[in-house]
């Protein structure tokens, strides 16, 4: 991006575009579509979402870089910790959810299934350890 690319709201604003996989344009390049952010009154940055599946690889992506490692190489807890997450955010509403989270676990979409029930599984619990016996 040129024109305000040293603005201090760019900086601030550039790990979350990255974060969510989008792209930074200038106001003036923004299409219907875009978001733009302004600061002090002054419109400084239009963002670009991605669409829906690429965000989907972009969160694997990261996932991956902060494990520090492919997913598939995980052990089995932290591939549940991993869909846990996924599933936290969303990931399982897109089409091919489960399966592109399966390729990147090197696991089966049944293997996906289990971990997001025992998930759910765990979930109730823990709801019904908080609301006590009756």
């Amino acid at each position: 991006m040129t024109g305000n690319g040293d603005h201090p709201f760019l900086a601030a604003v550039k790990p979350l575009v990255d974060a969510m996989g989008g792209e930074m344009l200038p106001p003036g390049e923004a299409g219907p579509d875009d978001v733009v952010l302004s600061w002090e009154g002054a419109d400084v940055v239009a963002v670009r979402l991605p669409q829906l599946a690429d965000s989907l690889d972009h969160i694997l992506a990261a996932m991956e870089r902060k494990q520090g490692k492919p997913l598939a190489e995980l052990d089995r807890k932290a591939k549940q910790q991993v869909v846990r997450t996924l599933e936290a955010r969303g990931a399982f509403l897109v089409r091919h959810g489960v399966e592109t989270v399966a390729g990147a676990l090197g696991v089966s979409r049944f293997t996906v299934y289990n971990y997001i029930n025992y998930a759910n599984e765990q979930r109730a619990k823990a709801r019904e350890g908080e609301a006590g016996p009756l």
